[in-house]
């Protein structure tokens, strides 16, 4: 009889319980309010919400949208005036790189005679 009650008792103390590693991610969490927080200041920076989609391409574009929304109301009920935001998405810059020809194999390296007299007088 006592083996029948166990079981739901056991099953009743663990439902009330925090179970670390069950509950959702904090990353999930992290990056909904990183992309709220980049929305508001989307908003506050006087960009459209295009433009602050196409700055912030990792972003949720739904959160991003619910930061901006809110913002814009915050702003509106307490007169806030935005601050224009002078930054631009800048372009890639190309890369240039250019390989020292290398030494033959049978041929050997000499150090230049004004260098090494240099570096012996040192």
């Amino acid at each position: 009889m006592n083996h029948r009650l166990l079981i739901p008792a056991l099953a009743l103390l663990l439902a009330a319980c925090d179970i670390p590693g069950m509950g959702p991610d904090p990353r999930i969490a992290q990056r909904e309010a990183d992309a709220k927080a980049v929305g508001g200041a989307c908003r506050f920076g006087l960009r459209s919400i295009e433009d602050c989609y196409s700055l912030n391409e990792k972003a949720s574009k739904a959160d991003m949208f619910t930061g901006w929304k809110d913002m814009d109301q915050y702003m509106r009920d307490n007169k806030i005036e935005g601050i224009r935001a002078s930054v631009v998405k800048a372009e890639p810059v190309e890369e240039v790189v250019i390989e020292e020809p290398k030494p033959k194999a049978g041929a050997k390296e000499k150090p230049a005679p004004k260098a090494a007299a240099k570096a012996a007088a040192h």
